[in-house]
C-alpha cells in the first residue's frame, strides 16, 4: 500500500491527478507464450510458457467492442501475439468492425516455420504493425533479446518492407521500438529516430515510419535485473527526480483497458503484469455489460508508474512529451 500512496501523494503534492477518460485503445495480451526470452521483458514471457487466450475469451472481446462505440484502436500483444491460434480469427474480426489494428511484433516471429504467410495476412488487414528493435547494432540487440535475433529481425524487417510496410504512399505502417539497454533513460525520441532510420536505411536499405522511445519498466525480469545489479535504489531514484507533471496528462491508463490472456481488466499492462486489478476487485470481462463502465472505475497507481512519467514520459506509443 504504501508504494501506491507515494506515487499518489507526489501527484496530490503538485496538484496533478490522472483519471480515466472513455476507453479509446483496447489493449489485448494474447498469452505469455513467445519464442523469444528478453532480459528486459516485463511479461516474463517465453517457449516455456503455456498461458494462452481461449476462443471463448475473444468471442466474448467480440461482443463487447460491437457495443462500444468509443474503442477505434485495437492493440494486440503477448508474448508473442502471431502464436496464438486465435490471432488471425481475431484480427479478421476486428478488421471487419472497421477498428485500428496494431501489432506489437518482436519481427524473429515472422522468421519461424508456420508463419511464412504472417506478413501478408497483416498487410492484407492493414495491421499496424510495432516493431520491437531495441538498437541498430547487432552487438546490443543480441545481448537484450538473444543470440542471433539481431539478424533474424534484419532479415524480417526486409520482408516486411519488401511487402510495402514502412514505404511511403503504400498506407502499411511500420514503427519500431527502442528501449534502453540498461537503468538509464532513454535519448530524446526525434534524434533518436533519424539515427536509427540513417542507420537502418545506409547499412541495411530498411525503411520504417516511426520510433517509439520507451522507458524500462522497473518490474519482472528488468526489476531482477537491477536487484542483481543492485541498482534498483538509484534506477527508482532517477525516475522519481526526473518526474514530469506534464507527462503524467497523456499517460496511457487514462484512455486505454487492459485486456489478460485469461480475461481479466486492468488499468494497463504494467498493473496486469504486476497483477494490480481494475478497481478494488478482481473484474472480468464477464463482470460487465459495456466496456464503458470501466469510466467510472478509478485507476490504480504505484511507484512503478513513474516509469510512465519520467523525463519525456512512456507510453506504448512513445515518448509523451
Amino acid at each position: 500500500m504504501d508504494k501506491i500512496q507515494n506515487f499518489s501523494k507526489n501527484l496530490k503534492t503538485r496538484g496533478v491527478s490522472i483519471t480515466r477518460t472513455l476507453p479509446e485503445i483496447l489493449q489485448i495480451n494474447l498469452g505469455k507464450f513467445c519464442n523469444q526470452a528478453c532480459h528486459h521483458c516485463h511479461v516474463e514471457a517465453g517457449p516455456n510458457r503455456t498461458e494462452r487466450m481461449e476462443r471463448k475469451t475473444i468471442l466474448r472481446i467480440l461482443e463487447l467492442l460491437a457495443d462500444c462505440a468509443s474503442i477505434h484502436t485495437i492493440d494486440l500483444t503477448g508474448g508473442a501475439p502471431e502464436l496464438n491460434e486465435n490471432f488471425q480469427f481475431l484480427v479478421g474480426e476486428v478488421h471487419r468492425m472497421g477498428k485500428r489494428i496494431l501489432d506489437r511484433c518482436n519481427l524473429t516471429v515472422l522468421t519461424i516455420p508456420g508463419q511464412e504467410d504472417t506478413g501478408s495476412f497483416l498487410k492484407n488487414h492493414q495491421v499496424e504493425i510495432v516493431a520491437s528493435l531495441p538498437c541498430y547494432s547487432s552487438e546490443n540487440v543480441d545481448q537484450q533479446r538473444g543470440s542471433g535475433v539481431f539478424k533474424k529481425s534484419i532479415e524480417a524487417l526486409r520482408g516486411l518492407n519488401r511487402l510495402g510496410y514502412g514505404k511511403a504512399g503504400t498506407g502499411l505502417i511500420l514503427n519500431l521500438v527502442y528501449n534502453p539497454l540498461g537503468p538509464f533513460l532513454p535519448p530524446e525520441q526525434k534524434a533518436l529516430e533519424a539515427d536509427y532510420k540513417r542507420e537502418l536505411r545506409e547499412r541495411f536499405g530498411i525503411s520504417f515510419n516511426h520510433l517509439f522511445s520507451l522507458i524500462n519498466m522497473p518490474i519482472k525480469r528488468f526489476l531482477d535485473d537491477l536487484y542483481r545489479q543492485g541498482a534498483y535504489e538509484s534506477y527508482l531514484s532517477l525516475l522519481v527526480n526526473n518526474f514530469s507533471s506534464q507527462a503524467t496528462q497523456a499517460v496511457m491508463c487514462r484512455d486505454l483497458l487492459s485486456v489478460g490472456w485469461d480475461g481479466e481488466l486492468f488499468d494497463c499492462d504494467f498493473n496486469q503484469m504486476l497483477e494490480i486489478p481494475l478497481g478494488v476487485n478482481r473484474k472480468t470481462l464477464w463482470d460487465i455489460n459495456f466496456l464503458e463502465e470501466v469510466v467510472e472505475i478509478p485507476i490504480n497507481l504505484g511507484n512503478h508508474c513513474y516509469g510512465c512519467t519520467a523525463g519525456a514520459g512512456s507510453s506504448c506509443g512513445g515518448s509523451l512529451i
